[in-house]
């Protein structure tokens, strides 16, 4: 089988690209802003590109936008990145406009236009930039501190899968190739500990991952067979992915759309179970102490079932087993950077990666042992009349109405 380890090394470790603070007066410049910038100051918690929360005053009343600069180090066409986002959001918006939703504006994201009227302009030391309205009254967090927000995480992915279904003008770009494609990151794997230094002290562990080679390929495989279809999805749906209400802690907003290109469902619905589910943090110290919480499953099925009801039956069935298996990628991504030296993922102490890898394989270990009572709850809550939903305007914040 081809791989390319080349794509996984030749990628910039996140946090190790962040700049100096922008001139964001000129990059406000480069946009029509129909308003005055008064300052910026940088936000969120992100390691990839370089955002900037700005404040503007429209006519006497402050209004904020967000200023992003793609890392191009990353992404190696941020113009193909963009064409994506704006395909997808512009589609999105007219998707809820023409539902009547009350806050179609505030449900997805939406691009500033440059002066030339495209989604993103360039400065002058070749940096690309974008532009969004900043979404008020909501927030993403980066842990679960409230039990209602997988299920409502979870719904709000669904309704983004559901909003670019039908999505006109053929397949989107590939922002990053074969980014969930299991087979070639255990190729790479296999590569990468055939002349590490760390190979014995990660013997263990590389077996663990290679043993599970066989059913690497289930979802890459039935996609090419035309057995499930491949689709628009976001590929990076962990919790903080989606904005949540300040007030009633539902899902407003999907965000990050940097990885949004073709790609299997199952790959999103695994890594919120991957994300989502677990009992401790990825880089506990003690695997022993990671188990699947089975209720925040259940709640992430409900949410996600309750809005993707385009599922195909082989997709439905998949769903218990993608956690299992996007966990043991992403273990195996872990474990590959451990191998040659921590190159990608940014570490803040000795063997992180290697902690994380046994992590992600211990949580693999908890779905297999517990995978049936999963796929009894899938088929359970897949078997209900009243998991079908449609865009509506009933209850507050427009939530979402039963078919």
């Amino acid at each position: 089988m081809q791989f390319n380890r080349t794509f996984f090394l030749s990628m910039p470790r996140p946090g190790t690209y962040r700049s100096a603070m922008h001139d964001l007066g000129r990059v406000s410049r480069l946009f029509d802003m129909r308003a005055d910038f008064v300052g910026a100051a940088p936000y969120g918690s992100g390691h990839i590109n370089d955002t900037y929360l700005a404040r503007y005053d429209l006519a006497g009343r402050e209004v904020r936008f967000i200023h992003q600069r793609i890392n191009h180090e990353v992404f190696s066409d941020p113009v193909a990145l963009m064409e994506n986002v704006e395909r997808v959001t512009r589609h999105a918006l007219r998707r809820l406009v023409e539902a009547g939703h009350p806050e179609a504006r505030r449900r997805t994201l939406t691009t500033i236009p440059a002066l030339d009227g495209k989604p993103y302009a360039f400065d002058d030391d070749g940096n690309c930039w974008r532009t969004y309205p900043f979404i008020e009254r909501a927030r993403g967090y980066d842990q679960v501190e409230d039990e209602r927000q997988p299920e409502a995480a979870a719904r709000a992915f669904g309704e983004f899968q559901k909003l670019a279904a039908d999505l006109p003008g053929g397949r989107l770009n590939e922002t990053i190739p074969d980014f969930h494609h299991t087979p070639r990151r255990l190729d790479t794997l296999e590569a990468a500990a055939g002349d590490s230094p760390r190979r014995a002290e990660a013997a263990a562990e590389i077996d663990f991952a290679l043993a599970r080679k066989h059913e690497a390929g289930r979802i890459t495989d039935a996609i090419a067979a035309g057995g499930i279809p491949e689709r628009v999805t976001h590929n990076d749906t962990k919790l903080n992915n989606v904005l949540l209400d300040d007030l009633t802690m539902e899902g407003v907003c999907v965000i990050d759309l940097d990885t949004t290109m073709p790609g299997s469902a199952l790959h999103d619905f695994g890594d919120m179970v991957r994300t989502m589910c677990p009992t401790t943090r990825e880089d506990q110290a003690d695997p022993t102490a990671i188990d699947l919480r089975l209720d925040r499953f259940a709640a992430v099925v409900r949410g996600y079932l309750g809005t993707a009801d385009f599922l195909v039956p082989a997709e439905i069935d998949l769903l218990a087993f993608s956690g299992r298996l996007l966990a043991l990628e992403c273990g195996a991504r872990f474990l590959t950077d451990h191998l040659d030296g921590d190159r990608y993922f940014k570490t803040s102490r000795p063997g992180q990666n290697l902690d994380r890898c046994r992590a992600q394989f211990a949580l693999v270990k908890a779905i297999e042992n517990r995978l049936a009572e999963m796929e009894d709850l899938v088929a359970e809550c897949a078997g209900k009349p009243d998991r079908n939903f449609a865009l509506g305007t009933s209850g507050p914040a427009g939530r979402l109405r039963p078919t």
